[in-house]
């Protein structure tokens, strides 16, 4: 059954982005995605701030915690077709969010989910990095 991430199941290898199809507004040119145990678990705890234009997919996930961060984040809770069914905006330090009928949560850099809304419906896009990404990328 097709599902929001069945682009990254497809190609995990590949860098994605998350756009919002229904205001076609670009909310992140690269997402991390944490698909496994340990990277759910961990988030983004131990980071000092959440790049421009970066996000983390959490999936499967209905519910995120901001203890121990440094830093607010948006938070989009998304059906398994992309529907955002809860956005949640700057969200600080040692705070719950929950939506039970959610199946992953995207998190952002605070202030940067505004066009979002319950309702719109979000798609993975493929990122290519320029070159000037590539060229400075670690070896």
């Amino acid at each position: 059954m097709s599902h929001f991430l069945s682009p990254y199941v497809m190609a995990p290898t590949r860098l994605w982005g998350v756009r919002d199809r229904t205001s076609s507004t670009l909310l992140a040119s690269r997402l991390e995605i944490a698909a496994d145990s340990a990277s759910r678990k961990k988030g983004l705890l131990g980071r000092d701030r959440l790049e421009p234009g970066t996000g983390l997919v959490i999936a499967p996930c209905s519910g995120v915690h901001t203890c121990f961060m440094r830093f607010p984040i948006d938070i989009l809770f998304v059906a398994r077709d992309g529907r955002v069914v809860k956005a949640c905006h700057t969200v600080k330090p040692w705070r719950v969010a929950l939506a039970p009928s959610a199946f992953c949560v995207i998190e952002l850099p605070a202030e940067m989910t505004r066009s979002a809304r319950v309702g719109h419906y979000l798609e993975l896009v493929a990122y290519e990095p320029t070159a000037r990404e590539e060229e400075s990328a670690p070896r």
